[in-house]
């Protein structure tokens, strides 16, 4: 267990370092009273589901870490400046899984999970229209929002992620993530690095014309269960086995949804959607690293922070 103000200071010294590495970014306007470091720094810190909302994270900062960030502007400023840095927290979060040691992995946990943000049964058209829409999930059946598809290694290390509207299946959003990690996007960071292993993924990402082309065209290889029915079946305990593997997907999903408050996202703007969900992705990533730092075990962030 660290205490808030080591947890923030190893985390600003790993930002800052991102940071003086490249070069800065200009903004219009006069100097803002935040650093870039700074800014990144708060943004990740306030992802933890112990702050309701973001006035909770607002009165939480200005009764607590006004020694160590005495330049504090007030909300609106700061949120403005978190989705300025959006495109740097999303690269951020994925230098983080770079930073964890240990053996390359044959292999990464592709799944996709329902990215609620609007009731689907409210009446309007919400913040996002044009964007959002409604899907369905087998967990919680019809909603409002996005879908979320991210590539994670076996020790839960988030590699990469993207999010489309939440009627996208998930062979187009594999499509476009695959797309992006072969020939990168500056612009979309969060997609992370190509990756030559193998993809384990459920039937949602079946096809065997989908496959071949994600091999031939992106050098993606992907590997699911079939379908019960299916002329070629797997036994019971190859399909085990594959289950086991995966599980990791719902970990990591849990700790974005819950311990990182993910399911009460409710954006109004999709930038701010942006930075908040690759907020997310670098808290966990940066939790792993520091339990290894820790000796403790690398997924367990439930006694991590001593509030």
């Amino acid at each position: 267990m660290v205490d808030v103000d080591t947890f923030l200071t190893a985390l600003y010294v790993i930002t800052d370092d991102f940071c003086q590495s490249r070069r800065p970014k200009k903004r219009p306007g006069p100097d803002a009273s935040l650093s870039e470091s700074e800014v990144i720094t708060l943004a990740i810190f306030a992802r933890w589901s112990r702050f309701s909302s973001e006035r909770d994270f607002y009165r939480y900062a200005e009764a607590h870490l006004r020694a160590a960030f005495p330049t504090l502007p007030d909300r609106s400023q700061f949120n403005r400046l978190v989705r300025l840095y959006a495109e740097d927290i999303e690269e951020i979060a994925l230098k983080l899984g770079v930073m964890l040691e240990g053996e390359a992995h044959p292999y990464q946990a592709l799944d996709s999970s329902a990215m609620p943000i609007r009731d689907a049964k409210r009446r309007g058209h919400g913040w996002l229209a044009g964007y959002a829409d409604i899907g369905w999930s087998n967990s919680i059946g019809w909603y409002e929002g996005f879908s979320l598809l991210a590539a994670i290694e076996p020790s839960g290390v988030i590699t990469g992620f993207c999010f489309g509207s939440a009627s996208t299946a998930d062979q187009p959003l594999a499509e476009t993530f695959f797309a992006v990690r072969a020939n990168p996007n500056p612009r979309l960071k969060g997609a992370g690095s190509h990756f030559s292993g193998t993809y384990v993924a459920d039937k949602g990402f079946e096809g065997e014309q989908n496959h071949r082309r994600w091999l031939e065209c992106y050098g993606a290889e992907v590997v699911h269960p079939p379908k019960r029915n299916s002329k070629k079946p797997w036994s019971k305990r190859l399909r085990r086995w594959i289950a086991g593997i995966r599980q990791i997907v719902e970990t990591v999903y849990d700790k974005l949804f819950n311990a990182f408050g993910l399911w009460r996202e409710r954006p109004h703007e999709l930038s701010g959607l942006r930075a908040r969900l690759a907020a997310r992705v670098a808290l966990h990533n940066f939790c792993i690293w520091l339990n290894d730092q820790l000796g403790r075990p690398r997924l367990k962030f439930a006694d991590l922070m001593g509030w």
